[in-house]
């Protein structure tokens, strides 16, 4: 039964078999690869299928071989940039594999984490992407013997589970040598939240870049955050109404350093010319704040992409690496030699 418009009903597995002259089994055997038959056969059900403009069940196939063809992607919170980015990357890299995606979110709670992960294994999910987030190494990897488990922010490697971890000290270290480089010597700290790994690598990298300067370590220079802009703009005005003195301030996120730089506008305080302002992330909006942003690039596109390669190799069965890219400085706007 050939179709002749597209208001037509779509062919089906039988109409193909008809058209071929073989068996419907025959034809579900070929598509699967199975079967066993003669070259003209099979190029008979193949011209058959374009005739027909058959398009086979792509989930009916993938639940056949135990698969749904869904990913599962936990995120800490799905309002944030710095988590779009790696969304897109993740996008991206499902393109054209016939893979769909679900996403659900954490909220930087351990406990959230591992529910999400139940719900997602409960809908059969073939495999996981965690991006950062709470729960232990020893947690994940528990999870990962059920369906394959991919995370960022955090070092694996087993058959089933797989960690891409950037050098968030080395990023922090290259951001305060920058800053000691231009002449800087008091230098502020907004740091991000309390037991967040990545916030704490990200302080060590800032007192190991003053301890090898022979800088003094005033702890009264490192401010609490958030990883939000709210609370960059807090630490900053903190910092003003203790009357610290400080000549660049390094922020351990972008939208940290955002907030900071409202604080500082509205003070009427120039940056760079005043104070100089190093973030760290490289969010899309950075290129555009007044003046632009000088930060730390993290591959946050590339992590999804290679995230998700890496999980769909996982599910396969095949061996994958767990390179990342480097994290580097982007010499924007916000910083400048100490007069």
């Amino acid at each position: 039964m050939i179709q002749d418009d597209n208001t037509s009903p779509p062919s089906t597995l039988l109409d193909v078999a008809r058209e071929a002259g073989v068996s419907p089994s025959t034809v579900s055997r070929i598509l699967n690869g199975t079967a066993k038959v003669s070259d003209d056969k099979r190029l008979a059900v193949m011209a058959a299928i374009a005739r027909t403009h058959f398009a086979p069940n792509q989930m009916a196939q993938a639940l056949k071989k135990g698969r749904s063809n869904t990913i599962g992607i936990i995120v800490q919170d799905i309002s944030s940039p710095f988590f779009d980015e790696s969304l897109r990357g993740v996008d991206d890299g499902l393109k054209g594999t016939g893979y769909a995606s679900v996403i659900v979110s954490g909220h930087w709670n351990a406990d959230e984490e591992a529910d999400r992960i139940r719900l997602l294994l409960a809908r059969k999910v073939d495999g996981i992407i965690l991006l950062s987030g709470r729960m232990s190494d020893e947690t994940v990897l528990q999870f990962s013997t059920h369906k394959p488990i991919v995370s960022t922010g955090r070092s694996l490697h087993t058959r089933s589970a797989l960690g891409f971890k950037l050098d968030n000290e080395d990023g922090a270290y290259r951001a305060v040598r920058h800053l000691i480089e231009l002449g800087h010597r008091r230098i502020a700290f907004i740091s991000g939240p309390e037991n967040n790994i990545d916030a704490d690598e990200r302080l060590a990298g800032y007192t190991r870049a003053l301890r090898e300067a022979d800088l003094e370590l005033d702890p009264k220079l490192i401010v609490g955050g958030n990883f939000i802009e709210s609370g960059g703009l807090l630490a900053m005005n903190h910092l003003f109404e203790t009357h610290q003195q400080f000549s660049a301030v390094f922020a351990a996120n972008d939208q940290s350093a955002y907030g900071a730089r409202l604080c500082l506008y509205r003070k009427g305080i120039r940056v760079p010319d005043d104070i100089s302002l190093v973030g760290f992330d490289d969010l899309p909006g950075s290129s555009y704040t007044t003046p632009p942003l000088t930060t730390i690039r993290q591959p946050l596109y590339e992590i999804g992409l290679i995230s998700t390669n890496a999980l769909l190799r996982l599910i396969n069965g095949e061996p994958v690496e767990n390179q990342v890219p480097p994290l580097e400085l982007i010499v924007r706007e916000t910083t400048r030699r100490v007069r």
